[in-house]
């Protein structure tokens, strides 16, 4: 299938599993670029603690300031320099459906658009669990209720080109991500 895919974008809620996706795309030898980094990195210039609150000040004060594709703007040259060594690079968390429209332009039929979906009480089950930023169910909701009301997160993920459900095992989801991989004939 591939006409020669550059670009891959996840996309999912919270506790979805990109990051597993991500993590795996990145041990096949993919580079891979987390978005959520840029927002890291400008809260600890910043000098505050890393705390999702503080994450969803800079992300929100991004958006408001440059647009709703600021993130993606801000990962571009780091995603076009990756581009110069690497077949195909991996987005870890594209947010808005601005930041998929702006892409979308950048790579136009080169990128695709993953979403990785799994029910909402087993995403809060994950999250209240993982080792890194925690959060209880009435927090992943609120995050929720956030990122679909001010980062327009939903169209993105409605518009995706293939969807991975992770309603199972990590074993699961890496097994379908090795199979997507091997239908779009993407290599790193």
């Amino acid at each position: 299938m591939n006409d020669h895919i550059s670009a891959v974008a996840l996309v999912g809620m919270p506790g979805s599993g990109k990051s597993v996706c991500a993590a795996h795309f990145q041990h096949r030898g993919f580079y891979q670029f987390r978005f959520g980094q840029i927002v890291v990195d400008e809260v600890a210039r910043r000098g505050w603690p890393l705390t999702p609150e503080n994450e969803r000040v800079v992300r929100e004060q991004f958006r408001a300031e440059e647009g709703m594709a600021a993130i993606a703007r801000r990962a571009l040259p780091y995603l076009q320099d990756a581009l110069t060594r690497n077949n195909t690079v991996v987005m870890d968390g594209l947010y808005s459906f601005s930041e998929y429209k702006m892409l979308r332009e950048v790579f136009g039929a080169n990128m695709v658009l993953i979403a990785v979906v799994c029910e909402r009480g087993l995403r809060y089950q994950r999250l209240a669990t993982r080792a890194e930023r925690p959060l209880t169910a009435a927090e992943a909701e609120r995050r929720d209720h956030l990122e679909i009301e001010n980062l327009e997160k939903g169209g993105s993920i409605a518009i995706a080109d293939f969807t991975l459900l992770n309603n199972g095992t990590s074993d699961e989801l890496i097994a379908g991500v090795d199979a997507l991989i091997a239908r779009l004939g993407i290599m790193p």
